[in-house]
């Protein structure tokens, strides 16, 4: 039996006006072979017709299943209980690779939300680094203006929560009228408990939330793309900042911790990550937020920022936190810059 390639070679050159002679010369070939080929008596293949499916009568009852679940999704496991009791005998693989391509054009366009000056600011940890020496960092973006704030932590516990949230506040200039969260025990407790968007809330988080003015939300569960802003700059942090500075104090064999990540993020955010013009804005975000500030709340009267009471009150010095001497992080970051 000839190769794909000499069957087409054949036809080919039986197209241009060779003859058999000259064909089986060429390819050699016997002429019998030539001549079988091009009478189309040579075996050839065709696409194998498909094969009937067991799923073939369900696949109007799955798609119709799925799309009235939307934006939820039905488990495969659901469905086959459903599909069985209907006289399907066959098995889960098969269910789940006709749902995939249904549930990958059925998902909700993602439809950018925007919100006015003021209305909204979207928090939110993300993790730097995990084991022993844990490093996670709480962003905070104002909606319209995409300025951000960042702090570096250990814990993501509520004191955690509160002080990036009043570090944040003091940073933008004023509160924002609402916080989005994500479902994190420090933020809320039981969902929809008292009626549907009627949660229990953390009582902390509540009294700081009426301390300083805000309505606190949370984004509906697997739903991440509802703190699409604060997630997006997650990205941008780790690529654009903990990468970098990381790498420059890996090369001389120091770890990136807690004090040093805070001290150089904040020159980071005032000189890069709120200066650069906004991939979805057009815009840069300190000059965006100079319109914002018109529309946040007020700081509570009588509030003075932590920064101030850090630097005021009597504390230990800093220093023997870090991992080494405060003169060797200053030459690597004059390098790095």
């Amino acid at each position: 039996m000839l190769s794909q390639e000499e069957s087409v070679e054949i036809k080919v050159l039986a197209r241009q006006g060779k003859g058999v002679r000259e064909i089986a010369r060429a390819l050699g070939l016997s002429r019998n072979t030539v001549r079988r080929y091009l009478r189309g008596s040579a075996s050839t293949y065709s696409p194998r017709p498909r094969r009937v499916s067991k799923l073939d009568p369900f696949v109007d009852y799955v798609r119709e299943r799925l799309k009235a679940a939307r934006p939820d999704v039905i488990p495969a496991t659901v469905l086959l209980r459903e599909l069985q009791e209907r006289g399907y005998t066959g098995g889960i693989s098969q269910l789940k690779v006709l749902m995939a391509p249904m549930r990958k054009a059925e998902e909700e366009p993602v439809v950018r939300f925007e919100t006015p000056p003021g209305r909204q600011m979207q928090a939110d940890f993300t993790t730097i680094r995990r084991g022993r020496d844990r490093l996670v960092a709480f962003v905070a973006s104002l909606g319209y203006s995409r300025a951000t704030y960042v702090q570096f932590g250990e814990s993501e516990a509520f004191e955690a929560w509160e002080a990036g949230l009043v570090d944040a506040f003091d940073y933008f200039g004023g509160v924002p009228q609402e916080v989005l969260f994500d479902n994190a025990k420090p933020v809320l407790l039981d969902r929809d408990v008292y009626g549907p968007g009627r949660h229990r809330w953390n009582g902390s988080m509540l009294a700081l939330s009426e301390r300083f003015g805000f309505t606190p939300r949370v984004c509906r569960p697997y739903r991440a793309k509802t703190k699409g802003k604060v997630e997006r700059f997650n990205g941008y942090l780790k690529g654009s900042f903990v990468v970098p500075l990381g790498a420059t104090l890996r090369s001389a064999g120091l770890l990136l911790d807690v004090p040093t990540a805070n001290r150089e993020v904040r020159r980071w955010l005032d000189d890069v990550a709120n200066r650069r013009i906004h991939g979805t804005t057009g815009a840069v975000p300190f000059d965006r937020l100079e319109e914002e500030r018109q529309h946040l709340l007020p700081l509570p009267e009588g509030h003075l920022p932590r920064s101030w009471v850090r630097d005021t009150v009597a504390m230990p010095p800093p220093w023997p936190s870090l991992q080494h001497p405060l003169s060797i992080y200053g030459e690597l970051m004059e390098a790095w810059v």
